[in-house]
């Protein structure tokens, strides 16, 4: 084992499962994060399978994940977990942070951070009375090129902000027989996946896009959520009007019955300068559009401005990075605040560009805000959140 690397638990994530692979992947990728234990499923003998595969010693492969804290604890500083990856079902969310960060390990979770607004305004709590971190897996805000946008919107390329507009169109729940694939049953049920589908899947993620590279943040919408198959509980398509601190508006599309659509996300963002343009299917390609010159087309790793969309990059000009990348730079910069939080150094979430607690905060509100939204008659309703602390 690399002492000098920073070790990672994973709770969930067993044979199988789509996104603990990925997260592995993208954990591994710089080199700077090592996998040395884990409780990867329920069932012990498939959890001990999926160790055996990865070639994680068997004493550190744990029947719990309550088991694998309080056996890590134990060991000395120097090899036991540095931090844990969640990469369960959202109802599974909450207990697992929450008692990591009681036992003293930092957290990176999949999205959403919790099944409520409730329990994550409960994590943040827990997480302000220790020293731990949290980093939160927004993928999408790892993308090079999102990260220039970010930048250029920053330095006022853009001017003013009039409009943003942020689609995720997906396909794959169009039908009742989509309901019987594994990652779809969790999905539609609301004991495991809370009071949304779509919205809390994907919605949140085009929201959490929107604020990142804009740097504003909503204050409040109007939505409209449907339930276009029948019988289904929870929404499978949705669109939602939103307003900004800034006073401009926007819009937000998502659906997850949008029939032969992959994961088609785009972001517009209008300014009375400029605006810019990104989509998911071309992620390393910006276009910056202006009235009175012409349209440039920017390139990931050709003549970018910002440090973070060059620190993003890890091949040569011309050779497509994706998703796995920009998973990979939430990994490695967590890795990084890690690391200068061992050395003594301030490591807020904004010093390393990951998404943190408020971003966990601003997610769920989004989530409820839009549920509640969408049963009401009423146009316009505050985007509300309740005391919180965000660091």
């Amino acid at each position: 084992m690399n002492k000098t690397k920073v070790r990672m638990g994973m709770v969930g994530g067993a044979q199988g499962a789509f996104i603990g692979a990925i997260h592995r992947i993208a954990a591994r990728l710089d080199g700077l994060i090592e996998l040395v234990a884990g409780s990867f499923s329920s069932d012990p003998t498939r959890s001990q399978a999926t160790a055996a595969m990865l070639g994680i010693n068997p004493t550190r492969c744990y029947d719990s994940y309550q088991q694998m804290f309080i056996e890590e604890a134990k060991l000395p500083a120097d090899q036991r977990i540095d931090f844990v990856t969640i990469v369960t079902p959202n109802h599974l969310h909450f207990p697992i942070a929450t008692l990591a960060i009681e036992s003293g390990f930092h957290v990176l979770s999949d999205k959403p951070a919790t099944l409520n607004l409730q329990e994550v305004l409960l994590l943040a709590q827990t997480l302000h009375s220790s020293d731990c971190l949290y980093g939160l897996t927004h993928t999408y805000t790892g993308y090079p090129m999102i990260k220039e946008a970010r930048h250029r919107i920053a330095q006022g390329e853009l001017g003013a902000i009039r409009k943003v507009v942020v689609e995720y169109s997906q396909g794959w729940l169009s039908s009742n027989e989509d309901e019987h694939a594994k990652q779809a049953k969790w999905r539609l049920d609301p004991q495991k996946a809370g009071i949304s589908c779509c919205i809390a899947d994907i919605g949140v993620h085009a929201a959490n896009l929107a604020e990142y590279v804009s740097d504003l943040e909503i204050t409040a919408l109007c939505a409209d959520l449907n339930h276009v198959v029948p019988g289904r509980a929870l929404d499978d398509d949705g669109t939602v009007l939103l307003r900004f601190n800034s006073g401009c508006k926007g819009v937000l599309m998502a659906s997850q019955v949008a029939l032969g659509e992959e994961n088609n996300l785009n972001l517009r963002i209008y300014g009375d300068k400029a605006s810019i343009e990104w989509s998911q299917m071309e992620p390393n390609s910006l276009w910056l559009k202006s009235h009175n010159a012409p349209t440039t087309l920017l390139r990931a790793g050709v003549a970018l401005k910002s440090n973070a969309a060059q620190d993003a990059l890890r091949a040569p000009a011309g050779h497509p990075e994706g998703y796995l990348e920009a998973f990979a730079n939430i990994y490695v910069n967590f890795a990084k605040q890690i690391n200068a939080k061992k050395a003594g150094e301030l490591a807020s979430n904004a010093d390393y560009d990951v998404p943190g607690i408020k971003e966990a905060i601003r997610g769920m509100a989004f989530i409820e805000n839009a549920v509640e939204a969408a049963s009401q008659d009423t146009k316009w309703h505050p985007f509300k959140i309740g005391s919180a602390n965000y660091e």
